[in-house]
């Protein structure tokens, strides 16, 4: 009882921890790697993988066999233990412990043990890329949640400015300073604002629950992540080329690794198969006893005279006849006397098997070939997915740059705008009209920024390098 209440404690303690500081991305990519069940059957895979590699490694060690036989024959027969012909029932038992040892057999035992080698290592490497795409997913959610939690705060701030100026409007309405038709455009343009607003906040709460699904968290309840400080600042720039990304893509991206372990898989396997066209020697060897029911022993020996013939003469003839008294041999006796061994070499020529040997040999040729097209095509769809990639984060740039300039633009416009209206200088529309301006350009900025950012990591991505802030 007291370990369930600790237990308890210790969890409460963690939904505290989580609710107070909240997530960062590190805390999220290794919760959704832990839990995530594609990565779990994936693992189990591996797991398998790893089970054939022990087994073709155990396949190369001599096999050791024990057994008995125990046969009750009725009926006529030839005693194996006594060599006598017994028509009655009769018990035999045998025992025996034997075993084998592939000397030669054209290296395909060694071949196939590297096959299964290169192929547990393949699904490492896979077991890896699958948490990497998975982290990218995360990071990409991560950075959604804070992008709409800053299109919310930005809602927000609008929304109060535009109620501080209903409320200063209204006020010079009443005093009649202002028409009533200023009131009533600022009051519509409130209304728009709550409605941007809610809509903020609905993002914000989808990108959340997208970001708790991606890790396969229980609930959003308590649910909160870091937000780390992200300034771009000063003139900015690709720090990459697109031959450079590819170049390091090829030395640190698991799938790569993958197909080139895929590839000396197949080419082993194709040694193994090349290997059963050589002879194989084999040496075995074999120990073993038994008993019959029909074995017995001599405990005493009794001399008979006996009649044996008649002479010419028709004199009888007399002889010494041994009669032997005789009882069934024991158990032990039986299994000490039967022991025989044996130790010979086997070797097989294979002729003739029905071309299942040269069938093997020429799949195996056609895997080896279809592997290294496979890591061509691997390849070549990195290389695309590079340039496409390094394509996106120069466009996200350039939109950065061009949405800083606009959004600067706006402020001033605004601010301008808000002293013309203070004043009287202009109307209600013009006012919003230029806020809306500079809603569009923060909003646009911030989308900018964020794309930017995330373009950034797809990057840091392909170069291998962690995905944090």
């Amino acid at each position: 009882m007291k370990k369930i209440v600790f237990i308890f404690c210790q969890l409460c303690l963690a939904q505290t921890y989580n609710a107070q500081s909240g997530w960062d991305l590190q805390q999220c990519i290794d919760y959704a790697v832990k839990h995530n069940i594609a990565l779990k059957q994936n693992a189990l895979n591996n797991e398998i993988n790893k089970n054939n590699l022990r087994q073709s490694k155990a396949a190369m060690l001599p096999n050791l066999n024990l057994g008995s036989n125990h046969v009750q024959n009725v009926g006529q027969t030839i005693d194996r233990f006594t060599n006598q012909f017994a028509d009655s029932k009769v018990l035999s038992q045998s025992f025996f412990l034997n075993s084998s040892f592939t000397i030669w057999s054209g290296l395909s035992q060694i071949n196939n043990m590297k096959a299964n080698e290169y192929n547990y290592l393949s699904g490492i490497e896979n077991q890896k890329q699958q948490e990497y795409d998975l982290s990218l997913n995360i990071a990409n959610a991560y950075i959604s949640v804070i992008f709409t939690e800053e299109l919310n705060g930005i809602a927000q701030n609008q929304y109060d400015i535009t109620k501080e100026q209903f409320d200063r409007t209204k006020k010079m309405v009443d005093a009649g300073a202002l028409a009533k038709s200023n009131e009533y455009d600022i009051k519509a343009q409130l209304a728009n604002e709550e409605l941007n607003l809610t809509t903020a906040e609905n993002n914000y709460q989808l990108a959340m629950l997208n970001l708790v699904q991606l890790m396969n968290l229980d609930s959003v309840v308590n649910f909160s992540i870091v937000r780390p400080r992200i300034d771009i600042e000063g003139e900015q720039q690709l720090p990459y080329n697109v031959l450079e990304l590819y170049e390091n893509s090829l030395k640190n991206q698991p799938q790569i690794k993958s197909s080139e372990y895929s590839i000396k898989s197949a080419e082993k396997n194709l040694a193994a198969s090349k290997g059963r066209i050589s002879p194989a020697i084999t040496f075995n060897a074999s120990t073993g006893t038994g008993t019959s029911g029909l074995a017995e022993e001599v405990v005493s020996t009794n001399t008979v005279i006996t009649p044996i013939g008649i002479t010419d003469g028709g004199s009888i003839v007399y002889a010494p006849t041994p009669n032997y008294v005789t009882q069934p041999m024991p158990f032990s006796q039986q299994f000490s006397n039967n022991f025989n061994r044996s130790a010979g070499i086997t070797i097989s020529f294979p002729l003739f098997n029905g071309l299942s040997t040269h069938t093997s040999i020429k799949n195996a040729e056609i895997n080896v070939q279809n592997s290294k097209f496979s890591q061509d095509l691997v390849k070549q769809n990195l290389y695309k997915t590079i340039t496409q990639a390094y394509a996106n984060a120069k466009a996200a740039l350039n939109k950065y740059t061009a949405s800083k300039a606009s959004a600067e633009a706006a402020t001033e416009s605004f601010k301008y705008a808000k002293q013309k209206y203070d004043a009287g200088a202009i109307s209600s529309y013009d006012y919003s009209s230029a806020k809306n301006r500079l809603t569009a350009a923060e909003s646009n900025l911030v989308q900018a920024k964020f794309d930017y950012i995330f373009k950034l990591k797809v990057l840091d991505y392909y170069q291998g390098k962690p995905l944090q802030f």
